[in-house]
């Protein structure tokens, strides 16, 4: 059970190139990605690198904390829940979305 939660959080992980890429998602969320990038590569850390083993673990905490705190948005992402934006391809046309309709038979009455 425990190798499930880390495949989701690798696929979480993954799933932030999307998510930078996209310009629906507020930037505050975006800041939050690369704040957590700029503080991977600083050399400054809360735990110092002469303790090889436990020096990865801030990083790894700050990490952490970064993909639950975007989780509903990876999620959306990695688990295919992300439509396609059509407006792309109709520049200038009004689209209307959900929209529910059904279809009657006007050959029906002439049996």
């Amino acid at each position: 059970m425990q190798f499930i939660a880390i495949r989701i959080f690798f696929k979480r992980l993954i799933a932030i190139k999307s998510l930078m890429m996209d310009p629906v998602v507020p930037k505050r969320k975006k800041l939050l990605v690369v704040a957590g990038l700029v503080y991977l590569v600083l050399p400054f850390d809360l735990i110092p690198v002469i303790l090889f083993p436990f020096a990865w673990m801030d990083d790894l905490l700050v990490w952490i904390f970064i993909v639950l705190h975007l989780k509903e948005y990876l999620d959306k992402y990695w688990l295919g829940e992300k439509t396609v934006n059509i407006k792309k391809n109709y520049r200038g046309k009004e689209i209307i979305d959900d929209v529910k309709f059904d279809v009657e038979d006007d050959n029906k009455d002439d049996q």
